[in-house]
């Protein structure tokens, strides 16, 4: 792990991203880019040039002042941190910078839904995670730690998950102690018997080339596949959940819906998206 993004609007939830980035740059030797998207006002394009230069500058002075405030944090001691200033809030330039600079992580905070705008509403956090090609973990309370002692990854041991599922568990294994492999059995036309999810499985590590004595692998039976992953991570004391996503047309058969965004807005726990 060489490059982490963090986007920030310079709130709490900002500083909880910041902070869990700073233990994991250190854990990695990491450089931090802490970037921050500028919300510059739509009347700023009606007005001269000299206008709109003046406004600019001034929002760009300000957010310097900001930073170098922000980023005065004894945890950031002897770790490489670039400051970036983009000029719109457009979310999706989270993932051409994470691509652009070959990231290996990106770090964001979250409160959930709420009326404001900043870029820790859940629903900009969603759309982080909706086009992030680079792996996405959402932060949503003061890290206490990131040595996370046991994730679960949701798995729907489909063949067209074989590739996501593998770089995940390569992403996995560096931040936590266990990985469990979770399938969630759903009922009405979902439903598996248990030698039908069995033989998937068997299936799957095949294609994979995973040996299963080398895995944890559980499964758990509800109504949604994000009550299954939450009330099993909730039952083994799990300090975070993982999701495979297909980005912007939706999840994978197993996981119908937005399955990887409600997670993101309802999980307390921390929750790591990997792309399809």
């Amino acid at each position: 792990m060489k490059k982490i993004i963090i986007p920030v609007d310079f709130s709490q939830h900002s500083e909880y991203a910041l902070e869990a980035g700073a233990a994991l740059a250190k854990q990695h030797n990491a450089e931090l880019i802490v970037m921050h998207m500028l919300e510059l006002s739509e009347s700023i394009f009606s007005t001269s040039g000299s206008e709109k230069s003046e406004e600019t500058a001034f929002m760009l002075m300000v957010t310097n002042k900001n930073f170098e405030e922000f980023l005065d944090k004894p945890y950031l001691e002897g770790i490489t941190v670039t400051p970036l200033i983009k000029h719109h809030k457009v979310l999706k330039e989270v993932s051409e910078v994470a691509s652009y600079e070959k990231a290996d992580l990106v770090i964001m905070g979250s409160r959930g839904h709420s009326e404001h705008d900043g870029v820790f509403t859940g629903s900009n956090t969603e759309k982080v995670v909706r086009y992030s090609d680079t792996p996405v973990l959402v932060i949503k309370s003061k890290p206490s730690s990131v040595n996370f002692k046991n994730v679960v990854l949701g798995c729907d041991f489909n063949e067209e998950s074989v590739s996501a599922v593998k770089n995940a568990l390569e992403t996995l294994n560096k931040l936590a102690d266990k990985v469990t492999l979770l399938h969630v059995n759903l009922p009405n036309l979902s439903f598996l018997s248990t030698d039908e999810i069995n033989e998937k499985v068997d299936d799957f590590l095949k294609l994979a080339h995973l040996d299963k004595k080398d895995l944890n692998i559980a499964y758990a039976s509800d109504h949604m596949v994000e009550d299954g992953v939450l009330n099993y991570a909730k039952r083994e004391g799990a300090d975070a959940v993982s999701i495979i996503t297909h980005g912007r047309t939706g999840l994978s058969h197993f996981f119908g819906g937005s399955i990887s965004e409600d997670l993101v807005n309802h999980s307390n726990l921390p929750v790591i998206t990997f792309k399809l």
